[in-house]
C-alpha cells in the first residue's frame, strides 16, 4: 500500500451515511465503500433508494448494507444504532447529510413546515451525533462525526430562509460538540456545500437564478457531487485529518469568497 493509499484508506472502519438514499448522500456512501469502509446506508423512508447506492457500493467491490435510521426520534435512531452494532459490531464514521428545504416566503411560513425542516435538518442530526458518539465513547475508539451544511448557512440567500436557519444552528453545533468530545478522541466537522443540484431539481431552476448562481460563484458552474470526495474522505481518515476538528470547511466553487 502507498503512503497515500494508507493516509486515506478506511479498511477496517464501519460508516454510517444518514440520509444516504439521496444523491449526495449516495454519493458519500459509494465514496466511503471504495475507499474500504464498510457503509451503513441510513434511510428514513427511501429504501429503494437506499438500496440502489448499496448496489452501487457492492459493484465497486466495497461492502454496504441499508438500515432504517429514523432520526425523527430517539427511538428510531437508537434502533438503527443498534442493528448496525449487531452486524459489524462498531461504528468508526458517522456522515450526517439529511436534508429538506422549502421556498415559501417569510410571512406564509406555517409553524408545521418550520418544525419539519428544524426537525430534520437540525433536531435529527443532533440525535444522530449524541447517540452514535455515545457509541464512539463506549467503544473507546475516537471516531469522526461529518455534518453536512451549507453555503447559505453563512449568507442570506433568498428562497431557503428556513433552510439557512437550521444550517447555521448546525455550523455552531458543530463546534460545540467538537469542543466537548475531543477528550474522547471524537472529531466533529463540518462539510459546507455550495449549490450541487440534483439533475432533476436543475430543470426547475429558472435561468435567471441559474445566471444569479454562477455569477456568485466564481467557478461559475454548479458542483457535481464526486467533488465533495475529497473532503469526506480526509475528514473520514483519522490520520489525514487527526488534528482537525471544529471545522466548517467550504466546498462550493469559491461562493464564499465573493463579494462586489
Amino acid at each position: 500500500m502507498s503512503y497515500v493509499e494508507e493516509l486515506f484508506s478506511l479498511e477496517d472502519k464501519v460508516a454510517v451515511v444518514i440520509g444516504g438514499s439521496g444523491v449526495l448522500g449516495g454519493s458519500m456512501a459509494e465514496t466511503l465503500g471504495r475507499a474500504s469502509a464498510k457503509v451503513a446506508v441510513g434511510f428514513h423512508n427511501n429504501a429503494a433508494g437506499a438500496g440502489s447506492v448499496v448496489q452501487r457500493i457492492e459493484k465497486a467491490g466495497g461492502v454496504g448494507k441499508a438500515f432504517q435510521v429514523d432520526t425523527s426520534s430517539v427511538a428510531g435512531v437508537e434502533k438503527g444504532k443498534d442493528a448496525i452494532v449487531a452486524l459489524w459490531g462498531k461504528v468508526d464514521i458517522v456522515v450526517n447529510a439529511p436534508g429538506v428545504n422549502s421556498p415559501t416566503p417569510v410571512f406564509d411560513i406555517p409553524e408545521e413546515e418550520w418544525d419539519r425542516i428544524l426537525d430534520t435538518n437540525l433536531k435529527g442530526i443532533f440525535l444522530s451525533c449524541r447517540i452514535f458518539a455515545k457509541q464512539m465513547i463506549e467503544q473507546k475508539s475516537g471516531g469522526s462525526i461529518i455534518n453536512i451544511s451549507s453555503v447559505s448557512s453563512e449568507l442570506p440567500l433568498s428562497k431557503v430562509f428556513t433552510y439557512s436557519i437550521s444550517k447555521a444552528g448546525l455550523n455552531n453545533m458543530t463546534r460545540f460538540l467538537a469542543r466537548d468530545w475531543a477528550p474522547h478522541r471524537i472529531r466533529v466537522n463540518a462539510i459546507m456545500p455550495g449549490f450541487f443540484p440534483a439533475e432533476q431539481n436543475r430543470k426547475i431552476l429558472t435561468e435567471e437564478r441559474r445566471k444569479s448562481i454562477f455569477a456568485h460563484t466564481p467557478m461559475g458552474r454548479y458542483g457535481e457531487p464526486y467533488e465533495l470526495s475529497g473532503a469526506l474522505l480526509w475528514l473520514a481518515s483519522d490520520k489525514a485529518s487527526s488534528f482537525v476538528t471544529g471545522s466548517v470547511i467550504p466546498v462550493d466553487g469559491g461562493f464564499t469568497s465573493m463579494t462586489i
